[in-house]
């Protein structure tokens, strides 16, 4: 079936949101004017989610369903959903309803002017605390400065594709995945759509500390090599500086009547230079790791069930 609009929303324990993030996204596509379909990937929820999206699609046809066998994260089930999708564009929007659904006509006309890649743009950030808001900038700045690919700062995965970005998507087989990166990274014609992000409806945020250490530790080591080459720049510097202070203590010994001595200095020198070491083979070790990852093959995610697609 040939659609125009195809809205991709991942899900992951959302029972508290799926019913109202429903009902604005077709009210929203059902104002549009659009022939459109709903996709709901359920990314292993523990909770009653995968019922309420079951029921939703009895009465829908629209709304098509994937269930993963597990979780297998985020940026995975947005992966999943682009590749089931049959629209000319598809719009990635989460369910927790901070992105706002009626931002999507907005998109659209964007579209419609020839832009094959829409993304929103956060204007103001309710409901978030001073600290995440601080170190996303910190961070999408930080990116920005190692990685020879602009990524739009205050930009996150809620976006419009036009379908040969899709397509090109679909071409890029890696496992640990930063789809907006990506997006960035093929290029096409890109606008921005600014919005207010609100805070979210219900439930609590699926991104605690941990998982968004783990996104932005995937987008570094995805889309630059510069932590590598700064290793091998502190390591340089720390050895110049070691072989400086060597000759100072030789010509202390030789020229003066100082004595050399200091061993509390010699032991904390020596944890210091230890940890910098360990730190150096952390950051190796993340590189190796992702290469040990792409190199066993396996697929990116298992539908274990599908609801209201064609055969």
């Amino acid at each position: 079936m040939s659609v125009t609009v195809s809205v991709v929303v991942p899900l992951y324990n959302e029972q508290e949101v799926i019913g109202e993030s429903y009902r604005r996204l077709k009210e929203v596509m059902d104002g549009s004017g659009e022939d459109y379909e709903l996709i709901f990937v359920n990314d292993g929820s523990r909770d009653g989610t995968w019922p309420m999206a079951m029921k939703l699609a009895e009465a829908d046809p629209r709304l098509r369903l994937l269930s993963f066998s597990r979780n297998f994260g985020h940026q995975t089930a947005i992966t999943a959903g682009m590749d089931a999708a049959d629209g000319d564009a598809v719009v990635v929007i989460d369910a927790d309803l901070q992105d706002p659904p009626e931002v999507i006509p907005q998109m659209l006309a964007k579209w419609r002017e020839g832009y094959q890649v829409v993304y929103g743009l956060r204007t103001k950030r309710k409901g978030e605390s001073f600290f995440k808001k601080v170190t996303a900038k910190i961070f999408y700045r930080t990116l920005n400065a190692l990685t020879e690919v602009y990524l739009p700062v205050d930009a996150g995965d809620f976006r419009l594709l036009d379908r040969a970005v899709c397509n090109a998507l679909k071409q890029l087989p890696e496992r640990n995945r930063y789809v907006r990166g990506l997006v960035s990274w093929v290029g096409f014609r890109q606008a921005a759509v600014e919005y207010v992000r609100a805070e979210r409806f219900a439930g609590t945020t699926k991104y605690p500390l941990r998982k968004m250490l783990r996104l932005a530790g995937d987008a570094l080591t995805s889309f630059s090599y510069k932590p590598l080459k700064l290793s091998v720049f502190i390591g340089g510097l720390v050895s110049v500086a070691s072989f400086a202070y060597g000759i100072v203590i030789i010509c202390q010994r030789l020229f003066t009547d100082i004595l050399v001595s200091g061993w509390a200095t010699l032991a904390c020198l020596t944890l210091f230079f230890n940890g910098l070491i360990l730190i150096m083979m952390g950051i190796i070790g993340q590189y190796i790791g992702r290469i040990y990852d792409e190199t066993k093959g396996r697929p990116l995610y298992i539908v274990a069930e599908k609801i209201n697609f064609d055969a």
